[in-house]
């Protein structure tokens, strides 16, 4: 998995943002040179409630594409997937859908 580069300034920014957004959400998975394949499906599994085949698939765009929307819903719901994924080690942010 390839590293993306992102600053905590412009995390802290985006979130401060998505915090008043009143639509809907995605939860974002960034490609990273440090977490094995095997632990981001395990934590997507364990965190979105994914299938085997539906974490390891997500994890292969996510290798691909640079990031992936994992989920989908309101902030409020993503927060705590978010911060989960975060403590394990992976990058991840919430950001608004385009209306």
């Amino acid at each position: 998995m390839s590293e993306m580069p992102r600053t905590d300034t412009s995390f802290q920014e985006e979130t401060d943002t998505l915090v008043n957004d009143q639509g809907g959400h995605s939860l974002i998975v960034w490609n990273d040179e440090i977490n094995t394949f095997e632990w981001v499906i395990e934590t997507l599994m364990e965190v979105c409630g994914h299938s085997a085949q539906q974490a390891e698939q997500c994890a292969m765009i996510i290798h691909t594409k640079g990031k992936y929307a994992v989920k989908e819903g309101s902030y409020e719901s993503l927060k705590p997937a978010c911060d989960a994924i975060t403590e394990r080690g992976i990058s991840a942010t919430i950001e608004s859908l385009a209306t």
